[in-house]
């Protein structure tokens, strides 16, 4: 079944459906919706976030979900702490993401400890969020089943750079042995697919697809 949702996902979009906070479409109903559109336009997942975005996704929607909690307003908020993990993982998602980084925890636990107390716990597979070589390559050895590029350019040590980090892909899809997903930046098709030739099995998609305010204000700022 694991292998399934993991095989289902290769060399396919995965569409992240996240509002922000005070946003009008920050509602667990549009983000539904939103999923669903998604799902008409050939998504293969679903990335989205918050218990009741997660439990409304995961029953209407007929496409695993990665399920996150971001929370705090610490460097570290993506499904910062087990507790948060386990609160994901019991809304039924398919695959949890959280925090890969070499930066402390609120709970002061490791990301490999975190793993493997949700790994006792649930048989849920988990997605880690990286922003390094090193941190993918360190979250593939504590038992993640994908490493992503999401944190790329949004820790102190890393640099934002214009577009999907495709370096990092690289770096990653040559010295992992887990699916690399590229997400972070995506803004175009021929960016996505640059990611895929670029060694990541799939491609995780959000702002450029679902979220209006922004896309509107790129138009905007075009005709001054």
């Amino acid at each position: 079944m694991t292998d399934n949702v993991i095989e289902a996902l290769r060399g396919r979009l995965i569409v992240s459906c996240q509002a922000y906070p005070g946003e009008p479409m920050r509602d667990p109903r549009t983000m539904t919706q939103v999923a669903l559109s998604a799902a008409r336009g050939g998504a293969a997942a679903i990335r989205a976030q918050g218990l009741d975005d997660l439990r409304m996704i995961h029953r209407g929607v007929d496409l695993p979900v990665i399920g996150l909690w971001k929370d705090g307003d610490a460097r570290v908020y993506i499904t910062p702490t087990l507790e948060h993990a386990l609160a994901v993982a019991e809304t039924g998602v398919e695959i949890v993401a959280l925090d890969g980084t070499v930066q402390e925890r609120p709970d002061r636990r490791t990301v490999a400890e975190t793993i493997a107390e949700l790994r006792q716990r649930t048989d849920v597979l988990v997605m880690a969020d990286c922003s390094t070589a090193e941190e993918g390559r360190a979250a593939a050895d504590a038992g993640a089943d994908l490493v992503g590029t999401t944190l790329a350019g949004y820790t102190p040590y890393t640099r934002k750079t214009d577009g999907p980090d495709l370096q990092l892909v690289e770096q990653l899809a040559a010295t992992v042995d887990v699916p690399v997903i590229c997400e972070g930046r995506v803004h175009t098709p021929a960016q996505a697919r640059a990611a895929i030739d670029a060694g990541a099995f799939s491609v995780v998609v959000g702002t450029a697809i679902t979220h209006p305010a922004t896309i509107t204000g790129w138009f905007a700022d075009a005709l001054g």
